[in-house]
């Protein structure tokens, strides 16, 4: 079974498609700009005529760049973390498989996409504009740290995950995964063709490393080897 997205809008009659496109192309042609060139360095007529409209017809939509960049981390993350977590309170497998499929599914949707820069240009911007840091905080940082937060309880709940503090496994499980996006948007992009690792491998591997450590029986194993 596939964790769903919802950042993909359903199709539309031809003569509807270029108006309601319109937020979407804008929304893609922004992430592309301020991927390249950084949030502050990007300017709207920039972003309007990547996405082949007028300026006026941008502020229709989005009255100013921070509006845009909002609109970019809405749908490109918090449409998408909503999604799992509906999917997640669905779940009726072990926590270890639905663990598994979160973050080999999921981060692996976010590495292969466009979505993969918006933590980089977060991070690099946010300091300068103290009013997006607190919309990416509300959006993104509290309602994914609540998601994963309620896998990992949901594990130790069963007596399938060791009793652990949840917040520090949390970060534990995402920074690396944070940071596999930051490389390939960094040096990964400088030089693509000298890899730390493969992607998608990297995801599957700390994931099971977490795992073999979150399991309710590791904590015996570990005592008796002592």
């Amino acid at each position: 079974m596939s964790i769903p997205s919802l950042a993909t809008a359903p199709p539309h009659a031809p003569r509807q498609r270029r108006k309601e496109a319109r937020p979407q192309e804008l929304i893609d042609a922004a992430l592309e700009l301020f991927a390249e060139k950084g949030f502050a360095a990007t300017r709207s007529e920039e972003v309007a005529a990547r996405a082949g409209v007028a300026k006026g017809t941008l502020y229709l939509y989005y009255p100013s760049k921070e509006e845009l960049l909002k609109a970019v981390i809405s749908q490109r993350l918090s449409s998408e973390i909503a999604a799992v977590a509906e999917y997640s309170a669905q779940y009726e497998g072990s926590s270890a498989s639905l663990l598994t499929e979160v973050f080999t599914q999921w981060w692996s949707r976010v590495f292969d996409s466009p979505t993969s820069a918006v933590f980089k240009l977060v991070i690099t911007e946010v300091r300068n504009f103290p009013e997006i840091a607190d919309f990416y905080r509300h959006e993104v940082v509290e309602p994914a740290t609540q998601l994963v937060g309620s896998i990992l309880g949901r594990g130790v709940a069963r007596g399938e995950f060791r009793p652990i503090d949840v917040p520090s496994a949390v970060l534990s499980l995402v920074f690396p995964m944070v940071m596999l996006c930051l490389h390939k948007h960094s040096l990964g992009a400088c030089a693509p063709a000298v890899e730390m690792v493969e992607p998608h491998a990297f995801i599957r591997q700390h994931v099971q490393l977490v795992l073999h450590g979150l399991r309710s029986d590791a904590a015996d194993a570990t005592r008796s080897r002592a």
